[in-house]
């Protein structure tokens, strides 16, 4: 089980702390010499991790291994891969990398082989993708499926949504995809405006099958195919679930055999390898899929078993922790540049901010130190005309993720090579900056007078030293796409068992879903507005009043 070590009670934070007073006023560049890149990048398969350009040493490195040592890392990770209840506030292990093991790789877990019951659920959604792209899957006016309509929230619905527009070239399959998430009925409203009915089947992932966003939006879709034509025995031909409640399954409507089951082991923001999964693996087909399957198993061999110095995950939470717990850094940026990954940024802001934003240690105490850092990002180079500004200039340390590619999937004309030319730019000028010498010279040259340089040249100045990662890959394919999401997960996992805190629960999210049941009823009931501050109970009969 995992130790409850308070990692600021260490001897490698004590060191850490010295150190960073030793380090803080030093340059990146000034570290630099022609060994450095070598020194400081790793590579797995066909990606190089490139880390030079942040504000470390050797002896920076050797403590922050020893900070991971000392929060007995290793043994963390055994206990995660060998199905430990390691989720103890829900009394759960967390196996979503079961999911990704090759078939026939046993895995007990409480006296069950896991891996027997997971590749049981892959082979029927093989068999259910076979049947919907052989059109031998009928609607109820005889038409073949053409578009999946996937019904989910949060973990339900992000981890489908950034793998299907990432592998959009692999689409193969003939069927296109839509996704619903957001309660809001402008959403489903334009989806369903959109589709024609008697070719449209709709998944329905939901665990209890009774989320309310998730189960309003499935209603909404059940009555609008109904309205369109279809009878109550056509419900089976048009929706599917990925759920475990097979009884509320079945009054939806919905034929049992077409239930595909995950398991409370696998968290909703961990879950797309799983069935989950399904509307990705209907527009990539089985074989794409596994080979996406394939990648995050191939991480996760490196995660477990490569040395520490060597490790990328580890490498990479180890680095982010020296910025968010030293320097102060509250936020962190995920920039692709790679338009097919625009919804990845999205995608581990769930993803780390739902694991490690908690402020109770795994003893139940108030943590004094900080933890989970806000995760944001969108592609480049549109962020370079959004919010570089302020990451170059601004008054925040803004420690950034560059992904690129050196392949495109689409070669037309010199766009990719001026999109990777922005790409290294933007690494090089956040660390080097520009000095006010630099720019006098410059407006010097360009003809400007001395009152314009004198005036002028403060603004153009650029600090530098602007930490950054950067991920280089041959190609996004299946397997690479795996190896991403994988290496991000287990630095949240990394960070939380340094942070000391259970990065597999969300009790965060519980209390305003309490709050707004109740709320619910005094908006369709007509109850009085009672019980809540006089904010709340203001906005809330404002709203009533403009509703009517």
């Amino acid at each position: 089980m995992l130790e409850k070590i308070n990692p600021t009670r260490t001897n490698s934070w004590y060191r850490l702390s010295d150190h960073f007073d030793e380090l803080r006023d030093r340059s990146i560049i000034e570290l630099f010499n022609d060994r450095r890149f070598e020194q400081y990048s790793l590579s797995f398969e066909d990606m190089l991790f490139d880390f030079s350009k942040n504000l470390v040493t050797d002896e920076t490195m050797d403590l922050l291994r020893a900070l991971a040592r000392d929060c007995q890392l290793e043994s963390s990770i055994k206990d995660m891969f060998s199905g430990e209840h390691i989720n103890e506030t829900e009394d759960r292990a967390v196996l979503h990398t079961a999911l990704r093991m090759p078939e026939g790789s046993p895995l007990t877990v409480d006296g069950e082989d896991v891996n027997k019951q997971i590749w049981e659920v892959l082979r029927q959604m093989e068999k259910f993708v076979g049947e919907l792209t052989s059109g031998s899957w009928k609607g109820y006016n005889g038409n073949s499926i053409k578009t999946v309509v996937n019904i989910g929230i949060g973990g339900s619905d992000l981890g489908a949504v950034m793998v299907y527009e990432a592998l959009t070239p692999y689409h193969s399959t003939g069927i296109t995809c839509q996704f619903v998430s957001n309660v809001d009925g402008n959403q489903i409203t334009e989806v369903l405006n959109s589709i024609d009915a008697g070719e449209t089947l709709f998944i329905i992932s939901s665990k209890s099958f009774s989320t309310i966003e998730t189960m309003t939006n499935a209603h909404t879709a059940r009555q609008w195919l109904l309205d369109q034509g279809a009878g109550e025995e056509d419900i089976k031909k048009h929706f599917v679930a990925v759920s475990t409640n097979e009884q509320k399954v079945k009054e939806f409507g919905i034929d049992p055999r077409n239930m595909f089951v995950f398991w409370d082991w696998v968290g909703g923001r961990y879950s797309v390898p799983s069935a989950i999964g399904l509307p990705v693996m209907c527009a990539i087909g089985s074989e794409n899929f596994f080979e996406f399957l394939q990648g995050l198993h191939e991480m996760d061999n490196h995660f477990r078993n490569a040395p520490m110095e060597k490790n990328i995950p580890m490498t990479m939470a180890l680095i982010s922790i020296w910025y968010n717990n030293f320097f102060g850094a509250e936020t962190e940026a995920i920039i692709p540049y790679y338009q097919y990954l625009h919804r990845f940024p999205a995608y581990f802001q769930q993803g780390n901010m739902e694991s490690n934003g908690k402020s109770i240690d795994r003893a139940g105490g108030r943590i004094g130190y900080q933890t989970g850092p806000v995760i944001w990002g969108e592609p480049g180079t549109n962020g370079q005309h959004a919010f570089f500004q302020l990451i170059h200039q601004g008054t925040k340390l803004i420690p950034c993720d560059f992904i690129g590619f050196a392949q495109s999937h689409n070669e037309t004309g010199n766009h990719h090579d001026i999109l990777m030319a922005n790409f290294f730019a933007q690494t090089e000028a956040l660390m080097v900056g520009k000095s006010r010498e630099e720019v006098a010279l410059e407006m010097k040259i360009a003809g400007s007078s001395k009152d314009e340089i004198k005036e002028l040249s403060p603004f153009k100045e650029f600090s530098g030293d602007r930490p950054t990662n950067t991920f280089l890959l041959k190609k996004l394919t299946p397997q690479s796409l795996g190896w991403m999401v994988s290496m991000y997960e287990h630095k949240i996992f990394t960070q939380g068992v340094i942070w000391n805190i259970y990065s597999f629960d969300q009790w965060g999210v519980e209390l305003g879903k309490e709050l707004a049941s109740n709320i619910l009823k005094e908006l369709e009931d007509g109850e009085p507005t009672e019980n809540h501050d006089s904010s709340t109970k203001g906005l809330i009969e404002r709203y009533k009043s403009w509703h009517q």
